[in-house]
């Protein structure tokens, strides 16, 4: 059974950073394309960062283009998202998923789902 578990989330102030990593057991990690999505109160869930199987390809929504960093180690069974230059806009509930498809921007392609980390911007 897939098990992902986010954790890294917290309360930071606008323009600070945060690192959220997600674990995953009881499957092969690599075989999976891996993303991050976030919601926010009252929101629809919404696709943030996407990873390729190997790490090297990645996509990013356009609201964290070039703030947020996704990554991956095979190796440790582990997904990245390296937040910086947080805003208040950024703050959600962030979740990563896995895919054995192609890996799109739906969170209807994506079987497997962590339980979630609060990211909380605010002064």
């Amino acid at each position: 059974q897939v098990q992902l578990v986010e954790s890294g989330g917290g309360l930071v102030q606008p323009g600070g950073s945060l690192r959220l990593s997600c674990a995953a057991a009881g499957c092969t990690f690599s075989s999976y394309v891996m993303s991050w999505f976030r919601q926010a109160p009252g929101k629809e869930r919404k696709f943030v960062a996407a990873i390729s199987r190997s790490g090297g390809s990645t996509y990013y929504a356009d609201s964290v283009k070039g703030r947020f960093t996704i990554s991956r180690d095979n190796a440790k069974n582990t997904l990245y998202l390296q937040m910086n230059s947080l805003n208040p806009e950024d703050t959600a509930v962030y979740y990563c998923a896995a895919s054995t498809g192609s890996g799109s921007t739906s969170q209807y392609d994506y079987s497997h789902w962590g339980q979630g980390t609060q990211v909380t911007v605010s002064s």
